[in-house]
């Protein structure tokens, strides 16, 4: 965080501060956005792709098994049990998920209009409605179904209290399905909000100054990582990352020096008659 940045009081924050520190960063939108709008957060300098980190997790217990629910995976250490409970979710994974809450606002004539976030859809369907399952018993508490279990260590409640809706809480929760998929790259983003256009009329967010507002649980100033807040829209060709065009590029160049040096090689060397005449 730069130290001109109004959120740089709260750059020792801490995973369970009570109540979390808010801060307020204010922006402006250079040109309007036509279409349904994506919101990310993003992390860097965070090895989400380390080999341990990965592995740490039960994905038996994450698709409902009631057994490694109460007896989760060895993988999952040291985050496996705390206080002779077994956690739920176990592992490092879980234990780190990303729990700031980001609020956006339109400013107008000075009066602040909120913009409807949508937290549901933003999950992979396979994820959503295969991978993760919530535990079976007799009715539907989750209070009751995670009756025996505790709370990851850095969260500040438990998974069955991670939303008020039934459809989108415990293992199920969309963002925590979201984070539970891992990142390659240790800079990465991942999608937080839907913001979808009402009518055809209007863009989903016109040009102009808005201010984001920020509920600082997750600290990043410990392994000098940076947070920060991304807007995007697709077309039909998809959304924009410069990723796979650099790598196209890339591989696309060493092909063509690679081919041009066997042609030089096949021209020079390939004509060459390599029989020889052994007299009698």
């Amino acid at each position: 965080i730069k130290p001109s940045s109004p959120c740089n009081k709260c750059l020792n924050v801490s995973w369970d501060s009570t109540p979390p520190c808010t801060c307020t960063i204010n922006f402006t939108l250079e040109h309007s956005f036509e279409s349904n709008v994506f919101m990310y957060y993003g992390l860097s300098n965070f090895y989400q792709n380390h080999r341990r980190y990965v592995k740490s997790r039960d994905d038996s217990q994450l698709n409902g098994d009631n057994s490694s629910l109460l007896n989760p995976s060895k993988e999952c250490e040291p985050y496996r049990t705390n206080e002779d409970k077994p956690i739920a979710p176990c592992g490092a994974i879980a234990n780190s998920m990303f729990n700031d809450t980001l609020e956006l606002y339109r400013i107008d004539n000075d009066t602040r209009t909120p913009i409807t976030l949508i937290k549901k859809g933003i999950a992979w369907w396979t994820d959503k409605n295969v991978k993760f399952r919530n535990p079976t018993g007799d009715g539907n508490n989750l209070t009751a179904l995670f009756q025996g279990t505790t709370k990851p260590v850095n969260w500040p409640k438990p998974v069955y209290m991670l939303d008020s809706e039934p459809d989108n809480n415990g293992f199920i929760n969309e963002d925590f399905i979201v984070w539970m998929r891992t990142a390659a790259l240790p800079t990465f983003r991942k999608l937080y909000r839907l913001i979808e256009r009402k009518n055809n009329f209007q863009p989903t967010l016109q040009a102009g100054k808005y201010s984001l507002d920020i509920a600082y649980n997750y600290p990043v100033h410990s392994f000098d990582g940076r947070k920060r807040m991304i807007l995007s829209t697709i077309s039909w060709m998809g959304g924009k990352n410069p990723f796979l065009g650099i790598a196209y590029i890339t591989v696309g160049s060493i092909c063509f020096f690679l081919g041009v040096v066997l042609l030089f090689i096949h021209h020079k060397y390939g004509n060459r008659n390599t029989s020889a005449d052994i007299p009698n």
